[in-house]
């Protein structure tokens, strides 16, 4: 392929971009984590969430389990009532 100074620069940029995205790519990789699910729902409990979610709507739904999970792990002991009683 002939190719005039200018032509030659211009390839030689769009060389340097693409090594400059492809390293951003590598970082961004690099720096990922897996996505670990903080609970794991049974498959019935999901199913029964979805079709909840269809009636109600998602964020009703997500409301709703936000505020069952706070009141049943309130009723937890806390760190410093446990640590007492041992």
């Amino acid at each position: 392929m002939k190719l005039n100074e200018t032509d030659k620069k211009t390839l030689s940029d769009s060389i340097d971009k693409l090594n400059e995205g492809l390293d951003a790519v590598i970082q961004l990789y690099n720096d990922s984590e897996v996505d670990k699910p903080i609970f794991e729902f049974e498959s019935e409990v999901i199913e029964a969430i979805e079709k909840a979610k269809g009636t109600f709507g998602d964020e009703e739904i997500t409301r709703r389990i936000n505020t069952i999970i706070k009141e049943v792990l309130a009723f937890l002991p806390k760190e410093d009532d446990q640590n007492a009683n041992d």
